[in-house]
């Protein structure tokens, strides 16, 4: 455990320098509610930070791919992630926990992350780790984790106690599926954010399930980018692409990508017997109506491709920097409070020239190959020169597409 006292002494001041807002809006998806019967987790990430990257850790006992702010180059926080016992955890913020606690220690989450992606393989493991982490914890979170035996759970953390919401569990999730947004289940009723959000979430999520079982394409491609707004019953997509929009704008504070969205992450899990190290993390790593989702495995090693790592010349990672770009063509309005809205026609529209229309039939091409690769990786484990070898072939073929910047 001296890895976790030397990161509670270092990155509490870094915490209290860089605290944040984080508004997410997350799903854990059991595996039997899933299409190909494995586990999934899914965060929407909110923030502040919206320069985002991925990055590979050896610092632990287990090695990991995580999501970091772009401005964290010693790798400090991680905001989701999983690691090579097929561990993955990733989180929102409560704002409902800790109500009249005069703590001092806050914003702990993306510590605990690292640490948890440090040191787990199961459930169990993160559990024992909640029991034993130094209180008050500096946490108000929920967590959402999945591991290599099937497990996939919500663990509602505030600075002195945690509640398990199980997955598996058919009376907590007869669906098959739990979501979060900003406030929990375990804390004060009626206080916290994204109540809308989650009912946006629950909405699409149960018109997803009444055609088919959840797959990380619905989760990407209609979740990521989901438009609907619960207020209004309107489905800002299907008005956009069949030209029945009274105006170019809609009012995106309530949508669940919205300005502050800065990036999002699908961890697909394994089977019994599949290989952990070919957990797939998909990521969006920029803003998600203009990012193209690339997969990751621990087992490609340390050697991501480069349009998701950290570029210093960018201080950014340039997949981000490119969908930031296009995002900025989608919030023309700059001065005062524009940033509430969306100009919709720029990702969707009745020429089908829209950004999102354009990213999803290569995102489409990238799944493609990518089940492709599995299926064989799955029968015959691959060496880390062929996983790199594919990573190679998307790094161009994504950088080709944006063709913003001159990448290697």
């Amino acid at each position: 455990m001296k890895i976790k006292h030397a990161l509670l002494i270092i990155i509490s001041i870094f915490s209290v320098l860089n605290a944040t807002i984080h508004a997410c809006t997350t799903a854990v998806i059991a595996a039997r509610n899933s299409a190909n019967g494995r586990s999934m987790i899914w965060k929407l990430r909110d923030t502040d930070n919206i320069k985002n990257a991925m990055r590979f850790f050896d610092d632990g006992k287990y090695t990991y791919l995580g999501l970091v702010n772009s401005n964290d180059t010693l790798g400090l926080e991680v905001w989701g992630g999983t690691n090579s016992a097929g561990f993955a955890i990733m989180n929102s913020a409560s704002y409902n926990v800790n109500v009249g606690d005069t703590t001092q220690l806050k914003d702990q989450e993306g510590i605990f992350m690292k640490l948890a992606l440090q040191t787990c393989a199961s459930l169990q493991d993160l559990e024992n780790l909640l029991n034993t982490y130094p209180k008050p914890r500096g946490q108000a979170s929920h967590y959402g984790v999945i591991d290599a035996n099937g497990g996939a759970a919500y663990y509602e953390v505030n600075n002195w106690t945690w509640t398990k919401f199980d997955a598996n569990d058919t009376e907590i999730a007869p669906n098959g599926y739990i979501i979060r947004t900003n406030y929990s289940e375990s804390g004060t009723k009626n206080k916290g954010y994204g109540f809308i959000r989650r009912e946006a979430a629950e909405t699409v999520f149960k018109k997803a399930l009444q055609n088919n079982k959840l797959d990380y394409r619905t989760v990407i491609q209609r979740f990521s980018r989901c438009s609907f707004h619960p207020v209004f019953g309107i489905n800002y997509r299907e008005k956009f692409e069949s030209g029945t929009n009274e105006s170019s704008f809609v009012a995106s504070d309530d949508l669940i990508t919205r300005h502050s969205s800065a990036s999002s992450i699908i961890v697909e899990g394994v089977k019994p017997n599949e290989s952990p190290t070919l957990t797939t993390i998909w990521t969006l790593v920029g803003y998600p109506n203009t990012c193209i989702a690339m997969p990751l495995w621990i087992a490609g090693g340390k050697n991501i491709p480069n349009i998701l790592r950290y570029n210093s010349e960018l201080q950014n990672s340039p997949l981000n920097e490119a969908a930031k770009e296009w995002k900025n063509k989608c919030y023309p309005l700059t001065r005062s409070d524009g940033y509430h809205y969306l100009k919709l026609d720029e990702l969707i529209n009745t020429e089908n020239s829209g950004y999102i229309q354009r990213i999803e039939p290569l995102e489409s091409t990238i799944f493609n190959e990518s089940e492709e690769m599995l299926a064989k990786w799955r029968n015959q484990s691959p060496s880390t020169a062929e996983i790199e070898s594919f990573y190679k072939k998307l790094n161009k073929k994504v950088s080709d597409f944006y063709s913003i910047f001159d990448l290697p």
